[in-house]
């Protein structure tokens, strides 16, 4: 899934959309230390309170939140695999018999807490449904496409939540007219945020992907690699931020710790370029080719295949020596120093100068307008 697809998804969980139905929700109420299931639930979404779908409607919502790569990643299943969550799942998503659905999602529920103990309680809800999206935009001078031409998506989503303790607070009883101490015991279901989920089958492009999954981790950069490889028996991922890593590495063993910032707005450049003639389809990655072009269209000097793809076997641990590149180039770039913080887009690299003036270090920074401190325009200085 692309960041187009994620948003269309996470769009449909609104409780006044009509283009939405949500058949089941089943809550399974799991305890810490032992990890065993205490209680579940399985009714109709439909049957709850409007308050109540409203807060799940907000979770689920939340579950589908995040930077792809980093919070939430599109994992593809492995194969042959006996048992395995996918088929489980696939198996479920059209099936009428509410008791199979049940203890297809309890037996994926017992994989998650298999040797994994929690310090608070927790509860998982699965719902299964469908939404239904329009293939292409409607023409206003054909009257073609928008609701005319629907697509029907069915999912299972997952999410996983921890249970608060309520705190002790004075309350005031209108009916009695006293002041008196709330003694409320029962444990309070954080729906506010979420510890991970994922969503079955994955939308591409308007189209159903079977064998991927959309995994949602609780922080970002922080993906559970049990989860991914034995509950969810998916093949093992990079965090956006581990791929970043991997290439400064590159970077670095090819060009050395010191670059000029035109060198690397350049990179950045040439990276974005990929990034976006690729921008409807799956993730661009780059190999050792691809980078030996972009070094070299961005004025590094003396790279030969032969170093790009030595640097490339050094550093990476994959099997194909690729780096995804939209993980490449960050939002925003910080150059740090003692006296201040400066930040700054990566397309503006090329107006940032490291220079020294008089024998000391200077940071000079191209601007095309007046710059304002307090309110105050500073004067200008010739050098």
């Amino acid at each position: 899934m692309n960041k187009k697809d994620v948003s269309t998804v996470r769009k449909q969980f609104k409780t006044d959309n009509d283009k939405l139905e949500i058949t089941d929700i089943f809550n399974v109420y799991v305890q810490k230390e032992t990890s065993e299931i205490f209680h579940w639930q399985s009714q109709p979404f439909g049957m709850l309170e409007q308050f109540q779908q409203e807060l799940f409607m907000d979770n689920f919502r939340k579950v589908l939140a995040g930077q792809l790569d980093a919070k939430l990643f599109d994992l593809k299943f492995k194969r042959g695999e006996e048992g395995s969550t996918q088929t489980i799942l696939y198996d479920n998503l059209k099936t009428e018999d509410v008791e199979t659905w049940m203890q297809s999602m309890l037996s994926i529920v017992e994989k998650m807490f298999d040797g994994l103990v929690y310090e608070m309680d927790t509860v998982v809800t699965f719902i299964r449904g469908e939404f239904k999206v329009a293939t292409r935009a409607r023409n206003e001078e054909t009257e073609e496409g928008g609701d005319d031409e629907m697509f029907s998506h069915r999912f299972i989503l997952c999410s996983l939540n921890r249970t608060d303790q309520p705190k002790s607070s004075l309350v005031f009883d209108y009916i009695e007219k006293e002041f008196k101490a709330n003694t409320a015991v029962d444990p309070i279901i954080n729906l506010t945020a979420p510890m991970f989920g994922f969503l079955f089958p994955t939308f591409n492009q308007g189209a159903a992907d079977v064998n991927h999954i959309l995994y949602s981790a609780g922080k970002a950069n922080q993906p559970s690699d049990r989860f991914i490889e034995e509950v969810l028996t998916c093949e093992p991922i990079h965090t956006a931020k581990e791929e970043k890593d991997n290439f400064e590495q590159v970077l670095q063993s090819l060009i050395g710790e010191k670059v000029e910032t035109d060198v690397l707005a350049n990179i950045y450049t040439e990276i974005n370029k990929v990034v976006e003639e690729a921008e409807d389809s799956e993730a661009p990655m780059l190999d050792y080719h691809d980078v030996e072009r972009i070094l070299d269209e961005s004025g590094v000097k003396d790279v030969t295949t032969e170093k790009v793809e030595f640097a490339f076997k050094n550093v990476l641990d994959n099997e194909q020596k690729e780096i995804k590149a939209t993980s490449l180039v960050p939002k925003t770039v910080k150059i740090e120093t003692k006296v201040a913080t400066v930040t700054v887009n990566p397309e503006d690299l090329k107006n940032v100068r490291y220079v020294t003036i008089n024998g000391k270090r200077c940071l000079l920074l191209e601007i095309d307008e007046e710059a304002v401190v307090e309110g105050f325009q500073l004067e200008t200085v010739e050098l």
